[in-house]
């Protein structure tokens, strides 16, 4: 009778073919481990805003957008006082998660000269649709691809959503952050206008 082919043979070496095996076991591991650390690289570089284009902010300043009630939003408009600006579209859960507390931080915060300028990176009328049932107190313009190339200027170079940038009163770029907004963030905007 024959014994079953083991890790090792009765002198403790290792049976014939178990180098190899252990070898691409740790060749395995290695690339796994390379792939797993390039992907959180590229997922950290993907979240980053990056260096915005010459001229963006005062581009920004001369955009006009239609608005879903059929009126121009003129962002000069808005010139003068702090500014969040959030990039956003139906089709994105943590923008329609991050809207509501949006619009609490308006409401809460426009005695105080702030303002908040929602750019919907979406088809018109679905963005009518959606604030039927989700009404915003602050103003939004329905920006399109423009919005996007918009946001790209501004250092979204994925175009990733949401996007959201806080302008200073002289309209400069204070913070901008890729992804959904916390309280956290909102509170430390305020504290550091």
């Amino acid at each position: 009778m024959t014994a079953p082919v083991t890790e090792s043979s009765a002198t403790g070496e290792p049976a014939r073919g178990a180098a190899p095996v252990n070898r691409r076991r740790a060749l395995y591991a290695g690339v796994a481990a390379a792939a797993a650390v390039g992907g959180a690289g590229l997922a950290w570089w993907r979240l980053q805003p990056h260096a915005m284009e010459a001229g963006a902010e005062q581009v920004l300043w001369t955009q006009a957008f239609d608005t879903p009630e059929g009126t121009r939003l003129a962002m000069q408009a808005f010139a003068g006082k702090p500014l969040l600006l959030n990039f956003w579209a139906t089709w994105c859960p943590p923008c329609v998660d991050e809207l509501p507390m949006l619009n609490t931080f308006y409401r809460d915060n426009k005695e105080k000269g702030w303002q908040v300028v929602g750019l919907a990176i979406d088809q018109p009328s679905s963005v009518r649709k959606f604030l039927t049932r989700l009404p915003l107190d602050f103003p939004v313009g329905l920006a399109g691809l423009g919005g996007s190339e918009l946001g790209r200027s501004l250092g979204n170079l994925t175009g990733g959503l949401p996007f959201t940038v806080v302008f200073s009163p002289e309209g400069r770029v204070l913070h901008r952050k890729m992804g959904q907004v916390t309280p956290q963030d909102l509170q430390t905007w305020v504290a550091m206008r």
